[in-house]
């Protein structure tokens, strides 16, 4: 079971995700993403996933991660992820995908980068 729980931060959205992001959840991760990213836009607060509850993602994930890291780019919003667990970042070094969408060590650094 997929959870996400919001919280504000220094003007940021904090979006705290736990389980496991993979073919099973994904599309119940880009469900409950959606609403939040429809406010993923300019002016509004940036949207910062907190995946430290996150023990393992797989492709499916990934894409998801893709798409909303897209849309919030064409609404032109700002889109991170912080407190990758070390299994997580593995899987994001590997595929690059640090590269594609910001990456933050904490919560709180992303915080201080991403406030307003």
């Amino acid at each position: 079971m997929m959870q996400l729980t919001t919280r504000e931060q220094s003007g940021v959205l904090v979006v705290s995700v736990s389980g496991r992001i993979d073919h099973a959840s994904s599309e119940e991760f880009t469900r409950l993403l959606e609403p939040l990213l429809i406010n993923c836009r300019q002016g509004q607060p940036a949207l910062l996933l907190d995946f430290s509850g996150v023990a393992y993602i797989s492709s499916a994930g990934l894409r998801v991660l893709m798409m909303a890291s897209r849309q919030s780019k064409a609404q032109q919003g700002s889109f991170a992820i912080a407190a990758l667990t070390p299994l997580v970042q593995e899987v994001f070094t590997i595929s690059r995908f640090n590269l594609i969408v910001p990456c933050y060590t904490s919560v709180d650094t992303a915080c201080k980068v991403l406030g307003q």
